[in-house]
Order: C-alpha cells, then sequence, then structure tokens
C-alpha cells in the first residue's frame, strides 16, 4: 500500500450483529485499494465479536473492550492507525461505490475532504455555508481527515453525542486546515441512531458560546435570533 493514499477506516461497534457484516463488505467492495480497517468493540455480549473474528484477516486492528462510548471507542482507534488519511464510520452505515471515486481526490494534507450522504434514501446536506456548519454541522460520514490532524487532537468525550461537531467548530478558524467540499454521495447514513434520535445536552448548552468562539459574533447572532424565533412560533 501506498502510504500517502492509505485511508484508515475506523468503526466502532457495540452489539452490532445485525448490521456489522453488510457495513464490512461494503468497505471490502471499494475499488479503490489503499483502505485499512480499525475496529474497536465496546465488548459486545452478541455474535459481534463472532463475526469480527471471522473477518480478522481483512482487518488491520480490531479489538473488544469496555470503552465510554462512542467517541473513547473513536479516539482509542486513532492509536492505532496507519494511513495518511482518517474516515469514521457507523456499524449501521454502508460506503457506497463513491467513496472510492472521492477517495482518488485526497491530495493536500492540509484540507479536511467532505462529501454527500444519503439519508432516508435523498442526499443529506451537501455543501455547507459556515453558518450551516455552525447550526447544524457536516455529517461524520461525510468527512475524511488528514491523519496528521489528529496528531495533538481527540473527540472531548464530555460531548456523548456531538463530540465530532464541536471538533468540527474548531476548525472554522485554524491557519493550518481548511473544508474542501467534493461532491460525491460517500455513504448510506442510519438515521435511527442515537445522534438522530436524542440531543447532547452539554453541547445544546454550550452550542451558543462555541459558534461564537469559532464563528464569530455575526454568525453567533444569526443563530440567536433563529433560536428566538423559534421559540417565539412555539417549534
Amino acid at each position: 500500500m501506498e502510504k500517502s493514499r492509505l485511508i484508515s477506516i475506523i468503526l466502532v461497534t457495540f452489539n452490532a450483529e445485525e448490521y456489522l457484516q453488510r457495513c464490512l463488505d461494503s468497505i471490502f467492495s471499494q475499488a479503490f485499494p489503499h483502505i485499512e480497517i480499525i475496529v474497536m468493540d465496546g465488548k459486545s455480549t452478541d455474535r459481534t465479536v463472532q463475526i469480527l473474528q471471522q473477518n480478522a484477516k481483512k482487518l488491520a486492528f480490531w479489538k473488544s473492550e469496555k470503552d465510554a462510548g462512542i467517541y473513547d471507542a473513536m479516539n482509542k482507534a486513532l492509536e492505532h492507525i496507519q494511513g495518511s488519511w482518517v474516515y469514521f464510520i457507523g456499524a449501521d452505515d454502508v460506503l457506497t461505490p463513491e467513496f472510492s471515486k472521492f477517495a482518488e481526490h485526497l491530495a493536500n494534507p492540509n484540507l479536511i475532504y467532505y462529501g454527500n450522504v444519503i439519508k432516508s434514501g435523498k442526499k443529506y446536506l451537501g455543501q455547507l455555508s459556515p453558518y450551516q456548519q455552525a447550526k447544524t454541522g457536516i455529517n461524520h460520514q461525510a468527512i475524511i481527515y488528514p491523519a496528521y490532524f489528529f496528531k495533538n487532537r481527540r473527540y472531548d468525550t464530555r460531548y456523548a453525542i456531538s463530540a465530532d461537531h464541536v471538533l468540527n467548530m474548531g476548525c472554522n478558524n485554524l491557519q493550518d486546515y481548511a473544508f474542501r467540499f467534493l461532491d460525491f454521495d460517500i455513504a448510506v447514513f442510519n438515521d435511527t441512531g442515537i445522534s438522530s434520535t436524542q440531543k447532547d445536552l452539554i453541547f445544546e448548552k454550550e452550542k451558543g458560546r462555541l459558534i461564537l468562539q469559532h464563528f464569530g459574533l455575526a454568525i453567533y447572532l444569526r443563530f440567536v435570533f433563529k433560536k428566538m424565533k423559534e421559540r417565539i412560533s412555539g417549534r
């Protein structure tokens, strides 16, 4: 494998027997050849570990042990990557063939590349303005990061559901990294998972402060005005 092109795909699992093989097969079937798979399992009690054992020869690394949640598992997985690029996927998501086309465009290690995901059968989000990045955030399964980005960074596990959004918000005013959108539908995102059905209460409490810190006063005021309108209208 060419290390400069190698993508480390991080997959975290917990009792994922229903979806895991489908997710793995979507990675195995990619035309892009420079891929390694890192799996961190949270001590599953179903057949997840058995499925990982059956696929072990195709995995660069896997381990099953207790963790403190999704982002703790992702942080652990980052210690085992060998690639120059990093991508995160959930066990109930799948890659599309366009992931390989997207991967061919990875070139600048100072860019964080993102594309589209398919959610409920439709293209979700697409290219986001700074305000949309602040308010909604880029879908985690749409992003491929340069591995060096994580040299001194990890997910803040205080945010049980939105740590990826918090991390990406911090990228808005960095000198060394910028987001670059490429119009490829790279994954099918499962919208019944925890990130779609529950709110991160700590993040919701701190969201305004984080927007002001990373996006500035104008976007912060727009966000506050929008929230006020929603409260007044009862939405």
